[in-house]
């Protein structure tokens, strides 16, 4: 059967990955009920392992298609460059739900909360220290995606891959001065409100920082492999358009939770 269309858009093929996906995301979240209940991590091992290696095998198939076999036509890059901007739209709406929570108790701190924000007994961090700098490093690696961006479009292999490297290693240093400071912190998720808002507001954010870390550790590769061209390089412009969401969130993080809230 001939495989040629006369139409710009992508009927993609039958494919077993988002199968694959489901069963890997059913197994981590059983095994992570397993793990809270009876401190046995092997199904969550295992539901990761699948999780990871389906996400393997699915961009694997995308590069393919869009690299090799041409198949990301205009139409389709379109349709790409809005499917990633209602994502980012979905996200905003999913921190705005944590600021929410943040602020109509902090606006308005009830009686059990001591009249008083934060409550009592609650010793919060020092937005001037490690948050600041984290602050500093987030605006940073904004600055070096914009510079490998451009680089990009110009046409500058070299310089393209310093700005995707240093951005890289910016966001490593991040996650990592934010289990510093998890670990060193003085409350902790049980502590009222604030412990529960403040944990889950920036642990989603540092979890969003992994994810967008390992999206531009994955571009890098793709570079090295050439994958991009200064007019066809749509996955490395979603990995930057997410790192920018997730520097603009940690600001208004930080401005809010970490400066206002202490």
């Amino acid at each position: 059967m001939s495989t040629h269309s006369n139409h710009p858009f992508h009927l993609v093929n039958p494919s077993p990955w988002p199968l694959t996906g489901a069963i890997g995301a059913l197994i981590t979240v059983s095994g992570l009920v397993k793990w809270f209940h009876q401190y046995n991590n092997s199904l969550l091992l295992l539901g990761t392992a699948v999780t990871i290696l389906t996400m393997i095998q699915w961009w694997r198939d995308i590069t393919r298609e869009g690299t090799y076999q041409g198949l990301h036509t205009l139409p389709v890059n379109l349709g790409l460059r809005w499917g990633m901007i209602l994502f980012i739209i979905s996200e905003i709406f999913f921190f705005i739900s944590f600021f929410w929570a943040f602020f109509h108790s902090s606006l308005s701190p009830s009686i059990e909360l001591g009249v008083m924000w934060p409550p009592a007994g609650i010793q919060p961090f020092n937005p001037f220290q490690i948050p600041l700098l984290n602050t500093a490093i987030l605006l940073a690696s904004g600055v070096t995606i914009t510079w490998a961006h451009h680089s990009l479009m110009e046409g500058n292999s070299s310089q393209t891959t310093q700005g995707l490297f240093f951005t890289v290693l910016l966001g490593l240093y991040f996650t990592t001065l934010q289990a510093y400071e998890y670990i060193e912190s003085p409350f902790c998720i049980a502590d009222a409100v604030y412990g529960s808002t403040f944990f889950m507001a920036t642990g989603f954010h540092g979890l969003h920082v992994i994810i967008g870390t390992t999206f531009l550790i994955i571009c890098l590769m793709r570079h090295m492999m050439n994958h991009f061209s200064p007019s066809h390089h749509f996955g490395f412009e979603a990995a930057a358009w997410y790192w920018h969401f997730v520097d603009v969130v940690w600001l208004f993080l930080y401005i809010s939770i970490y400066w206002w809230g202490s």
